[in-house]
């Protein structure tokens, strides 16, 4: 898609330069400035992944150009107003090159202007107003740049924080099965009756294991968590008419097929999927009056869905958002996936899918 766009902005540039140069018959050297203006469209293809040989191909030809023609005695610059394009490669300099790459070529882009005023100097209005267009086309580059550097930071403190909510659960699921673990072992200790030396070493052995991979794992989710957690503990399957009672809308709940013995974490991760779609169903949907809650499972999978019935057309909801990406994130983690979009037929829609066995 990105390609077809690039390449349909080069055709929009040629057309103009073919167009501006048989409309002006003033135009000294027009033939090498129609294969100029032609031939240099073709770096606004490479301005997002070599943005500063884009600008030293573009201002280099347009200032050796411009030399020559003053040389050969043309008193006026040699170009076309449609060849304003050199502008989004300065404005793609800012925006996808590096620290370095931008330095250079502004100093190729203020060197051209210069260049530019000297050679045909005009009034000072004309030739400020020149350098702020310049200068504005950079300014612009350095702003979505610095959003999107923003948002991208904001997207990876969300995937952290869903990181650490998993983490978390699954800490608090194995610690209760690892603490099993060494109680039993314990037990074992007392209760052996054959063999009682070789029990007794072979417990003592689980029991070590154990304490020592308690304390670990504590240990590492105490990382992972960077400072204190939120430690209310997370509901599941079973809590959603609960969860339900607290969304001002209509909420109807389905459950089939195997959901008694799901793992603590794939429990939360239901929950938390729902609770969310739930959520965003009640700020960003259009006249919702009914949302209707799905939690399927067989022996492979547990699949959850949620679709209201508002307006088909939501466009605030489209954005995705940090809490679909958390979603997906946590989906991921578990190895199963996450979709959301319009409805067949109207509304919202958010299907989950999640195995059984984590991965």
């Amino acid at each position: 898609m990105r390609v077809w766009r690039d390449w349909a902005l080069v055709a929009l540039f040629v057309g103009l330069a073919i167009l501006e140069t048989f409309l002006r018959p003033e135009l000294p050297w027009r033939p090498v400035v129609l294969v100029e203006a032609v031939a240099l469209t073709s770096t606004l293809l490479w301005r997002r992944t070599r943005p500063l040989l884009a600008v030293l191909v573009a201002f280099g030809v347009v200032v050796l150009v411009d030399l020559v023609a003053y040389v050969s005695g043309v008193d006026t610059s040699v170009g076309l107003a449609s060849m304003g394009y050199v502008l989004i490669l300065v404005y793609a300099l800012v925006r996808w090159g590096s620290g370095r790459e931008i330095v250079l070529g502004s100093a190729v882009v203020m060197l051209a202007a210069a260049f530019g005023v000297v050679r045909d100097p005009g009034p000072l209005p004309d030739a400020i107003a020149g350098f702020g267009i310049v200068v504005f086309a950079g300014l612009l580059g350095l702003a979505v740049r610095q959003t999107r550097v923003s948002r991208s930071r904001e997207l990876d403190q969300v995937r952290l924080r869903e990181r650490e909510q998993l983490a978390r659960e699954l800490h608090d699921t194995v610690a209760h099965h690892v603490s099993a673990m060494v109680i039993r072992a314990q037990a074992g200790q007392v209760l052996a009756d054959v063999d009682p030396a070789a029990a007794r070493d072979a417990l003592a052995v689980i029991e070590a294991e154990g304490s020592r991979t308690l304390t670990e794992m504590r240990s590492l989710v105490g990382a992972l968590r960077q400072g204190d957690a939120d430690l209310v503990p997370q509901g599941g399957v079973g809590d959603l008419e609960r969860l339900a009672a607290g969304v001002p809308l209509a909420v109807s709940i389905e459950r089939t097929g195997e959901l008694d013995d799901l793992g603590a974490a794939l429990d939360a991760a239901v929950y938390r999927c729902v609770q969310e779609s739930l959520t965003n169903a009640a700020r960003h949907g259009r006249h919702v009056r009914q949302v209707r809650v799905r939690v399927a499972a067989d022996e492979r999978e547990v699949h959850a869905s949620v679709s209201d019935d508002g307006d088909p057309v939501t466009p605030g909801r489209v954005g995705a958002g940090y809490g679909l990406l958390g979603m997906t994130e946590r989906a991921a983690l578990l190895g199963g996936t996450m979709t959301a979009g319009p409805g067949a037929d109207r509304g919202w829609r958010v299907d989950v899918v999640l195995p059984r066995t984590l991965s």
